[in-house]
């Protein structure tokens, strides 16, 4: 699972990124429903970190109900079609905490608007870029 990368600049625990990159891949279905998950052990050498970090990022993962686990056989990707819809209502609704954050600081909603269209902007070009 080579498609988690670190990001030491970043501020939050490491094992809320990597729980972030597993949901972001879950979501996007790269990997599917019953799918094997690297073992705490195998992940935590891959990216170079102590293993209970690892494991409390899929302790979290199962406890928001991404994935599932099985003794002695590892960690799988759970199957939950509501996954999708709460996950979505949940950034959601972080969305509107943070333009209530700009509105508090003076920004316009041009000015927002205008942040948010170059996002997609920017994202759409990296999409056409790949395929």
């Amino acid at each position: 699972m080579s498609v988690i990368f670190i990001d030491y600049n970043d501020k939050r625990p490491l094992y809320e990124q990597i729980m972030e990159k597993i949901q972001t891949l879950i979501l996007n279905g790269v990997l599917e429903p019953d799918e094997k998950i690297p073992s705490v052990r195998a992940l935590a050498m891959e990216l170079s970190i102590n293993p209970n970090t690892i494991q409390r990022a899929y302790s979290e993962l199962e406890r928001e109900g991404y994935i599932y686990s099985v003794k002695g056989r590892g960690n799988f990707v759970k199957k939950d079609e509501n996954l999708l819809q709460l996950n979505r209502e949940k950034t959601l609704r972080n969305f509107r905490e943070e333009v209530g954050v700009l509105k508090n600081k003076g920004i316009t909603l041009e000015e927002a608007l205008i942040c948010v269209r170059q996002v997609y902007d920017v994202s759409d070009r990296e999409k056409e870029g790949k395929e």
